[in-house]
């Protein structure tokens, strides 16, 4: 791939990574609910989600993606359920003093989980790919390097902007660190989760 047509995808790809979706407001949830370690892994675990169907497109896969229609259903209900469970019990936690830090009831592990499930229970995440690819590079002149170049700008796209999000919500609940803002952190992020699960759901 030349460098023009990288820097081209890149482009292509910040600005579909700048419009929020459920992708996003799950992060900014879960930095506000359980601080940016968990965020940062949730967003890992979205982004390995992205090398799947990286794979997938590149490879004429797409074919998989269709046999496994049900799986995809089975992930996508499983993470919307998971999140909409965790934004009700965010919803009717107590606030203390201590809830403005980052809770410890979802690991680390559990973060990159959800962030991974919610990722590959968009199955038309994949069909996202196949579209914007052949615009950009030969589909049938791929190499690896081409691959681990394509895995590198959707980090850097996907990743950076996902981060900022979550330093955004970082930046934001430093700022309320009374219990009554901490309740309000609580109540926000719990919405959020919630409404963001419903979207999992409901979104064909």
């Amino acid at each position: 791939m030349s460098p023009e047509s990288l820097l081209a995808l890149f482009g292509a790809m910040l600005v579909v990574a700048l419009v929020p979706g459920p992708a996003v407001f799950a992060v900014i949830a879960r930095t506000f609910s359980s601080g940016f370690s968990r965020g940062l892994m949730m967003i890992i675990g979205i982004t390995l989600g992205d090398f799947i169907f990286i794979l997938l497109a590149l490879f004429g896969l797409s074919i998989i993606s269709e046999i496994m229609g049900t799986t995809f259903l089975i992930v996508k209900y499983a993470s919307a359920a998971y999140l909409i469970w965790l934004g009700i019990n965010l919803i009717k936690s107590k606030a203390t003093a201590e809830d403005i830090k980052a809770s410890k009831e979802s690991s680390l592990v559990a973060s990159l989980a959800t962030g991974l499930m919610i990722n590959l229970g968009n199955p038309k995440a994949i069909v996202f790919y196949i579209g914007l690819f052949p615009a950009f590079i030969d589909v049938n002149r791929v190499v690896t390097v081409d691959v681990l170049a394509i895995m590198g700008i959707a980090t850097l796209a996907f990743g950076s902007v996902n981060i900022c999000y979550a330093l955004l919500a970082l930046r934001a609940k430093r700022m309320l660190k009374s219990p009554n803002a901490s309740s309000l952190i609580n109540k926000t992020a719990g919405t959020i989760m919630v409404s963001t699960g419903t979207l999992v759901a409901i979104k064909a």
